[in-house]
C-alpha cells in the first residue's frame, strides 16, 4: 500500500485549488450542487480568519483527501475541543488508508494543541465511516440527544 502524506494549509497555500476541488465533491457528496467557488472563498476565509485547519492527502502525485478541523469548546470540561466536520476521501482512492491517515493527522495536531476532546459527526448511512471511527478509538456518542436548526434560506 502506498504511503499517504498529510499536509497542513493556509489561506494562501498554492494547494488550496486542490483544498477546494476536494471540498466541492465533499459537499456533493451530501447533496449540495457543485460550485467550485464557493468552496474556494469558503475554505480561504476559514483559514484567513484561523477558525479551522484544512488537511490534504495525497497518493503517489495525487491529491486524493480532504479534511476540515474546527476550534471548539467545551464548557462542561473548561477545554478545548477539536471538530472534525470534514473528511472527504475521492472515490478511486478509499479503502486505500487515505482517511485514517487525515483522522491520525488531526488527532496528534489536536494532541500537540493540547485539546482534550476530537468529535466528529457522520450520516447514519455512512457504515465505512463510522467502522473507521470505531476502529481508530471513537466512541459513539450517548446520554445526549443532538438538535439542529437551518437559519438557510430554503
Amino acid at each position: 500500500m502506498p504511503h499517504t502524506q498529510v499536509i497542513e494549509i493556509g489561506a494562501r497555500s498554492p494547494e488550496l485549488g486542490a483544498a477546494s476541488k476536494l471540498f466541492d465533491r465533499y459537499r456533493s457528496f451530501y447533496g449540495k450542487p457543485t460550485n467550485l467557488s464557493l468552496a474556494h472563498h469558503y475554505l480561504r476565509e476559514r483559514l484567513a480568519a484561523n477558525d479551522s485547519t484544512v488537511l490534504l492527502a495525497r497518493l503517489e502525485d495525487r491529491w486524493v483527501g480532504f479534511c476540515q478541523v474546527y476550534r471548539g469548546f467545551s464548557s462542561i470540561s473548561c477545554s478545548r475541543t477539536a471538530i472534525l466536520n470534514d473528511l472527504y476521501v475521492d472515490v478511486d482512492h478509499r479503502s486505500a488508508g487515505v482517511g485514517r491517515a487525515l483522522i491520525a493527522h488531526a488527532i496528534a495536531m489536536s494532541r500537540r494543541a493540547g485539546v482534550a476532546f476530537v468529535v466528529l459527526e457522520t450520516a447514519e448511512t455512512n457504515s465505512r465511516a463510522q467502522a473507521l471511527c470505531e476502529e481508530l478509538g471513537f466512541e459513539r456518542s450517548r446520554g445526549f440527544v443532538g438538535y439542529s436548526m437551518c437559519l438557510c434560506p430554503t
